[in-house]
């Protein structure tokens, strides 16, 4: 199971689908189904190759289900259409790769003039400034109220996902007693895409502005495709001490990325996670229930 969070809501993907729930201005809750796309699968057996793959995907059902909550939250002649919600989501991806990608290259340079700095080092302080706009931009979007709720949603979505994988009652109640930080998160997945980035970019060494500007776009598909791979490892073990201590920073960066949801929130990301659950998942956690209710009739 994974997902993530949108305006109002939770979007959630399992095995064969993947939904989105919303909590309306009117209060009800709103739920989208669709069958999951496959096309990824095709590449999973494809190391680095399906960690673009798989990543294209998520950013594809992302959006879809960010556009369909932001509408959800307007009256029907104040919706977005799908060209200018493409065409917002390409400014964004725009302004996030200059941010992110090529003013960190500029800066670097920069304190390089003040500060001589050679080989992995001249690296090493791009990742940092990268590191540090980044931090300093989840700080500053973190202070917006609506921001604040998206986050709250994204907690929302951590939790009721550890109550499914711990075998607790799915119910609002049991999922709030879990912490908001999980391996798959992708603030997990951002902050070991700019540690990989400086050593992937240490192999191009100091070349002329094109060409500078030029790796760092292009070099991005196999960044996150190494990214996806050391993820997808320490997911698979958490078990190992070393890696619960490699992976700490990532898990403590979730902290500026999620907040502690509310009951009505975490009803909403369990609808969500319901609804791609296939009928032997949902007749397990049916089953929780009804265990339950037994031992509390004893």
């Amino acid at each position: 199971m994974g997902g993530q969070a949108v305006m109002e809501g939770v979007m959630m993907r399992g095995a064969n689908s993947w939904a989105v729930a919303v909590r309306t201005p009117e209060d009800d809750i709103e739920l989208e189904v669709h069958d999951a796309p496959r096309w990824a699968e095709r590449y999973a057996r494809i190391p680095l190759v399906r960690g673009v793959m798989m990543l294209a995907e998520s950013l594809s059902l992302g959006f879809k289900a960010l556009a369909w909550s932001a509408n959800r939250q307007v009256p029907e002649e104040e919706r977005l259409s799908k060209s200018a919600m493409g065409g917002t989501i390409a400014v964004a991806l725009t302004i996030f790769t200059g941010l992110f990608i090529l003013l960190p290259a500029f800066g670097a340079r920069g304190v390089n003039r003040w500060v001589p700095l050679e080989g992995f080092w001249l690296h090493a302080a791009e990742g940092a400034l990268r590191l540090a706009l980044f931090i300093g931009y989840l700080l500053l979007i973190g202070r917006l109220r609506d921001v604040k709720r998206v986050f709250q949603y994204h907690g929302a979505e951590h939790k009721s996902i550890a109550a499914y994988e711990k075998g607790v009652e799915l119910t609002p109640e049991s999922a709030q007693r879990f912490t908001t930080e999980h391996v798959r998160c992708g603030t997990n997945f951002l902050l070991t895409v700019m540690v990989i980035t400086i050593v992937v970019y240490a192999f191009v060494g100091r070349p002329d502005w094109p060409l500078l500007i030029a790796s760092r776009v292009l070099l991005i598909p196999l960044i996150a495709g190494l990214a996806y791979e050391v993820i997808r490892f320490a997911a698979r073990h958490m078990d190992s001490r070393v890696v619960r201590v490699l992976m700490r920073p990532g898990l403590a960066l979730q902290q500026l990325t999620t907040r502690e949801p509310t009951l009505d929130q975490l009803e909403v990301a369990i609808a969500s996670l319901r609804a791609v659950m296939t009928a032997e998942q949902l007749a397990e956690v049916e089953a929780r229930a009804n265990e339950k209710l037994i031992d509390n009739q004893r």
